[in-house]
């Protein structure tokens, strides 16, 4: 074969080869690469993480959250980690993330622990508690007081490896259809609530349950429900609840903090180098801090905006609120005589506000000055 027989042959070949990829795998469409249990990531991912989460990323600052983690983790590390956002319902329901992950369907999910009450008793205590810390002072405790200690350790037993990723500060008490201004009111209110402040609604008569967030609109506007809490004044808002209940009751005493956390399957975690480990515990820290700023910084304006949309913004009758403290006080100490990790969780916490109570009570301007 002469010279320019052969070159023509070769190109001939690149030309064949070209177009058939191209029938294959369209142009802008990434390489797969197998990564992770298997699943086809991106051209340069050697890690691959579907992440189910509990919460729609359309919503701002509860639900957003994990999108931004998963792109600090990405560019982080230089495409070499990829996590898939999932929504809610998409491959694992809102509420069963850490099953999900528990049983290696997914090697992670992001999620409010207190869904898992019905599994793991003191999941509440690494999510929320009535009248309990506030957003630092968890952090506080998770990061310098033993909480992360025993987060993993209660979690290891499950499968599961937690990681502090969000934090957003108090819910609203609820948006309610009318007026709440004596412990009568709560009397056989139909009531969606999360959490042991839903045992305490229950032990005061409401008629209690629990639906994703995505469901709660629908539930108000055709009467199943009375009352809702769910989040914040602008995530509540963006799903509508203003439309239907104009009575949005402050302060949010059943979740005087709000922690999300990353799920990881714990053999996964193990799997994984001490690089990579350390960059996903970054993301997450970041995720903290950057979470609870949007947190704050956003929700005034929306209370500002409420009698424009025909919103009356309420405070629960301090009578009241004392009454829900002390319901809330025996259900809590109702469930540490129950379990073992309860009490161990609740103690823990306890004894450090205790001590950062010395700090609080002085270092503080009081809230009114």
């Amino acid at each position: 074969m002469s010279n320019k027989a052969a070159l023509a042959a070769v190109v001939t070949a690149f030309l064949v080869g070209t177009i058939g990829s191209l029938a294959v795998r369209p142009p802008g469409a990434a390489t797969p690469a197998v990564a992770g249990a298997g699943t086809p990531g991106t051209t340069q991912a050697r890690i691959y993480w579907r992440l189910p989460v509990a919460f729609q990323t359309t919503l701002p600052v509860l639900g957003d959250n994990p999108l931004y983690v998963a792109d600090m983790i990405h560019r982080a590390s230089g495409g070499e980690i990829k996590i898939d956002v999932f929504e809610p319902g998409e491959i694992v329901p809102a509420f069963s993330v850490t099953d999900a992950v528990r049983d290696r369907k997914v090697e992670a999910g992001y999620t409010w622990v207190g869904y898992d009450q019905g599994k793991i008793p003191v999941s509440p205590l690494f999510g929320a508690v009535p009248f309990g810390m506030e957003p630092w002072e968890y952090s506080a405790w998770w990061f310098e007081a033993g909480g992360r200690e025993l987060g993993e350790e209660i979690y290891a037993k499950h499968n599961i490896h937690p990681i502090y990723c969000g934090m957003t500060g108090p819910e609203t008490a609820g948006w309610f259809r009318e007026r709440i201004e004596r412990l009568e009111d709560l009397e056989g209110l139909k009531i969606r609530f999360a959490g042991l402040g839903g045992k305490v609604l229950e032990q005061l008569g409401a008629s209690v349950t629990m639906i994703p967030g995505g469901e709660i609109f629908q539930a108000l506007e055709k009467g199943a429900i009375d009352a809702s809490e769910f989040a914040l004044p602008i995530v509540d808002q963006t799903l509508g609840f203003n439309r239907v209940a104009k009575f949005n009751y402050y302060p949010g005493w059943h979740q005087t903090f709000t922690a999300s956390h990353l799920v990881v399957n714990l053999e996964a975690w193990q799997e994984m180098s001490d690089a990579d480990q350390a960059m996903i515990e970054a993301a997450c820290t970041a995720g903290v801090i950057r979470n609870l700023s949007a947190s704050e910084a956003k929700q005034g304006a929306i209370i500002a905006g409420f009698p424009d949309i025909g919103v009356s913004a309420e405070v629960l009758p301090e009578p009241l609120l004392r009454e829900l403290e002390r319901v809330a006080s025996a259900v809590i100490e109702e469930e540490a005589a129950n379990d073992a990790d309860f009490a161990r969780v609740l103690a823990s916490q306890r004894a450090f506000r205790e001590n950062y109570q010395q700090w609080k009570s002085r270092a503080y301007l009081p809230r009114d000055f």
